[in-house]
């Protein structure tokens, strides 16, 4: 595809309209979205990764039961030069419902987190693509002090440092962010962290991602509303708590939890989600002083923005509504990182996730 057109994949979930992945572009010159088209049909697909060589998709299906027993699933697909998806094999996640999955930087490993299994684990890819049989699996244990939603653990995410060396994964049932070391060779993880990064008691820690620099990371926290900011040392995996922000207006008073937190590939701005405020937090990165700071709150013109992402030319914002069924596109001024409401927008059943096929 033209460099001008930037094709996206767009996970879902399948318990209303929905039938599975879907299949969109996005117009570089315009900001304006091609009408989705379902390219994969399968069981909540909530959300996907693609393998560096452009060739393979990964999805997790989010579910509680898999062939009898209690665990979810992954699924690979193979991606046409249409776009296209072709099941290439399914394997149990061995914990309930996947939630979160990345693919190495070396296309070697796909590794997923469970959340209401409270684990992750991680499998082999194969060269044709195919999910070999996993070769870590890691349960977390303990609890913390919110009783509705930390009584066990909950792994929201995990991520691979730029350096591909080191593991990070979001437990919201633990209130920590734990830090494994990553053997690429033999796609395993360690035995037991290496590091475990705590955030206030109750923030219920979601998402992360690191700066590109590869020295800072930062996680949103679902329960709290916050993001808080870190120090990461590429050499140990350590991560330092450096500050804490909220996402939401200061007079604001009602229910909402944040899903998803980005950086812009610049480095300059990061983005977190308020569902129930149903907005888009503005920060920019700043000095070691101050990480980041807010600068403003924006609509994303539906409701529940599960997550969003930064285009790979840094120029939108894609703001998903899963309970409006919509993705909307925001202009990202360059300068102050602020985000500019557009016309654009699609019609996608309970959108969750969305991840670039292509590069500009």
């Amino acid at each position: 595809m033209a460099a001008d057109f930037l094709r996206f994949y767009i996970g879902t979930y399948t318990g209303g309209e929905s039938q599975g992945i879907y299949l969109s572009s996005l117009d570089l010159k315009t900001g304006t979205l091609a009408s989705p088209t379902l390219v994969a049909e399968t069981e909540n697909p909530s959300f996907v990764a693609i393998h560096p060589s452009g060739k393979f998709l990964y999805a997790v299906n989010e579910v509680g039961n898999y062939q009898g027993k209690p665990a979810g699933s992954v699924s690979a697909f193979s991606i046409a030069h249409n776009g296209k998806l072709t099941l290439l094999n399914e394997r149990s996640t061995q914990g309930g419902a996947p939630c979160h999955l990345v693919v190495d930087k070396a296309g070697k490993t796909v590794l997923v987190a469970n959340y209401s299994g409270g684990s992750v684990i991680s499998y082999p890819i194969d060269k044709d693509g195919q999910l070999g049989k996993a070769r870590s699996f890691i349960q977390h244990v303990g609890a913390s002090v919110d009783r509705s939603r930390q009584q066990e653990p909950h792994a929201h995410s995990i991520n691979l440092d730029p350096e591909n060396r080191f593991a990070v994964v979001a437990d919201l049932g633990l209130d920590k962010v734990l830090v494994y070391r990553f053997y690429p060779g033999s796609g395993t993880l360690s035995a037991q962290p290496i590091h475990e990064a705590p955030v206030a008691p109750g923030a219920g820690p979601r998402h992360f991602v690191f700066h590109p620099n590869g020295q800072t990371g930062y996680v949103i926290n679902e329960l709290g509303s916050t993001i808080s900011a870190f120090d990461y040392d590429a050499d140990t995996g350590e991560l330092t708590s450096t500050q804490s922000l909220s996402t939401l207006p200061s007079d604001f008073e009602g229910r909402s939890f944040t899903a998803e937190v980005c950086i812009t590939p610049n480095g300059r701005f990061v983005y977190g989600s308020n569902r129930g405020h149903d907005s888009l937090a503005v920060f920019q990165v700043g000095s070691s002083n101050e990480p980041l700071h807010l600068i403003e709150i924006e609509s994303t013109g539906g409701k529940t923005p599960r997550n969003f992402i930064v285009d790979p030319s840094g120029q939108y914002v894609l703001a998903e509504n899963q309970n409006s069924d919509s993705i909307l596109v925001f202009k990202i001024d360059q300068k102050t990182g602020a985000l500019a409401p557009t016309p654009h927008q699609i019609k996608v059943p309970s959108p969750v996730c969305v991840r670039f096929l292509d590069q500009p």
